[in-house]
C-alpha cells in the first residue's frame, strides 16, 4: 500500500520552475495585453482605470464590443493575491468581445496591504459597480487566485446583492485555489498571512454554493498536481451540496498558458465562459 504525502509544500505550489521557459512570464502576457488594450482604446472601445472604490487599486478596465453588447463578462486576475494588476490580461478579453460581450477586468488591493477576506469584499464592490454600468446577463471567470475570487462571488455568503446575483448565468474558475489551508504551509504565507479562521471562512470548499448558478472548473492537464486536485476537490464538494458543476482538464496546458483560449472566440474555454 502506498500513502501519498506532500513533503515540500513550496514546490507543490510553484509553477514557473516546472514549466519549460517559465521565466517568459509575465512578459509573455504583458506585451499582447498592452497591444490589444491600445488597439481597443484607439477604436474608442475601452474605458481604462475606472474607479469602483476608495483604494488606489480599486479600479477596472472595460472593453466594449463593436456591436450592441450581449452581456457582461468579468475576468478576475491571479498572482497569488499578491502580484500583478488588470493590465497583464487585457488580451484575454478578445474572445468574448468578438462574440459581442462587454468584458471588465478589475484589480484589487494586494497582500500584505490587504487580507484575502478584504480582497473578496473589494471584488464584490467591483462586480456591483460594473453590473450597474453594463446591462444583461453576467458571467464571471478568474484564473488561479482569481479563480478563487470568482467562486467566492457565488458562495452562499457572497458579498453581492440579490439584484446582481440573479443576473449571474455562470462561473468559470480556471486553475483556481479553493482550499487555502495548504498555502499556510508555504513561504507564500509570509505575505498572505492566512490563519486557520480565514482559511475556513475564505475557502469555498467549506462554503455552500448559490443555487442555480453552474460552475465550471477548468485546469490544464500539465499543471502541478495540486492545482488539478484543487479543481477536482471543489467540483466534487459542490455537487454534494446541490451545486451544478463541470470539470474540464485541458490536455497539455500548463498554469500559464491554460488561459490562452480566451483570446479565441470559438475556443472551448471561451465557449464555457459564455455558455447558457
Amino acid at each position: 500500500m502506498y500513502h501519498h504525502r506532500i513533503l515540500n509544500w513550496d514546490d507543490a505550489y510553484t509553477n514557473g520552475a516546472h514549466i519549460a521557459g517559465g521565466d517568459r512570464w509575465p512578459d509573455a502576457w504583458a506585451g499582447p495585453a498592452k497591444a490589444w488594450r491600445e488597439e481597443r482604446a484607439a477604436a474608442g472601445k475601452a474605458r481604462l482605470d475606472v474607479k469602483y472604490g476608495s483604494g488606489s487599486s480599486n479600479r477596472f478596465d472595460l472593453f466594449l464590443p463593436d456591436m450592441d453588447s450581449r452581456g457582461l463578462v468579468i475576468f478576475i486576475h491571479g498572482g497569488y493575491w499578491m502580484k500583478f494588476d488588470q493590465r497583464f490580461w487585457s488580451h484575454l478579453a478578445k474572445g468574448p468581445v468578438e462574440r459581442g460581450y462587454t468584458v471588465a477586468m478589475p484589480t484589487y488591493t494586494l497582500c500584505p496591504e490587504n487580507r484575502i477576506a478584504g480582497i473578496t469584499k473589494e471584488i464584490g464592490q467591483a462586480v456591483e459597480k460594473i453590473a450597474g454600468m453594463v446591462a444583461g446577463p453576467i458571467r464571471i471567470a478568474g484564473h488561479s487566485a482569481g479563480g478563487h475570487l470568482a467562486t467566492r462571488m457565488v458562495c452562499a455568503d457572497t458579498p453581492l446583492s440579490d439584484r446582481v446575483r440573479q443576473r449571474i448565468r455562470g462561473v468559470v474558475s480556471i486553475s483556481g485555489l479553493h482550499d487555502l489551508r495548504p498555502l499556510m504551509r508555504t513561504g507564500l504565507n509570509e505575505t498572505l498571512k492566512i490563519d486557520a479562521a480565514e482559511a475556513r471562512s475564505e475557502s469555498p470548499i467549506f462554503l455552500d454554493p448559490l443555487e442555480g448558478i453552474p460552475v465550471t472548473f477548468w485546469v490544464g492537464g500539465a499543471e502541478r498536481s495540486e492545482f488539478i486536485r484543487q479543481s477536482e476537490l471543489l467540483a466534487n464538494c459542490w455537487i454534494g451540496t446541490g451545486g451544478a458543476t463541470a470539470l474540464v482538464v485541458e490536455p497539455d496546458r500548463h498554469h500559464f498558458n491554460v488561459i490562452d483560449g480566451l483570446t479565441e472566440s470559438e475556443h472551448p474555454l471561451t465557449c464555457a465562459v459564455l455558455a447558457d
